[in-house]
């Protein structure tokens, strides 16, 4: 059983920074990619940042050059600093991943960057 548990989020002013956490329990973190999602009021939610076994990384074109997103196998975790935040990077951000075939989400963690 994969359980995933996200912190970092918070209140940040615009231009500032955050860095998110998601702390992996279970036994194949090392074989599968990992993915940040977010979900912004009233939308659906969206891939963020992707980021492979092997430390391969893909981004949402509105957050490249900003975000980052990085794994530390020895811990089970995953990350992303988010750097230059804008008001519409607001939203509910999950972490995600697809190991043997099943679906496994975090409870979620709120960013809110205000003007």
């Amino acid at each position: 059983q994969v359980q995933l548990v996200e912190s970092g989020g918070g209140l940040v002013q615009a231009g500032g920074s955050l860095r998110l956490s998601c702390e992996y329990s279970g036994s194949t973190f090392n074989d599968d990619a990992m993915t940040w999602h977010r979900q912004a009021p009233g939308k659906q939610r969206a891939l963020v940042a992707r980021i492979s076994s092997s430390g391969i990384t893909l981004y949402a074109d509105s957050v490249k050059g900003r975000f980052t997103i990085s794994r530390d196998n020895s811990r089970g975790t995953v990350y992303l600093q988010m750097n230059s935040l804008k008001p519409e990077d607001t939203g509910v951000y999950y972490c995600h991943v697809d190991s043997s075939g099943a679906d496994y989400w975090g409870q979620g963690t709120q960013v809110t960057v205000s003007i």
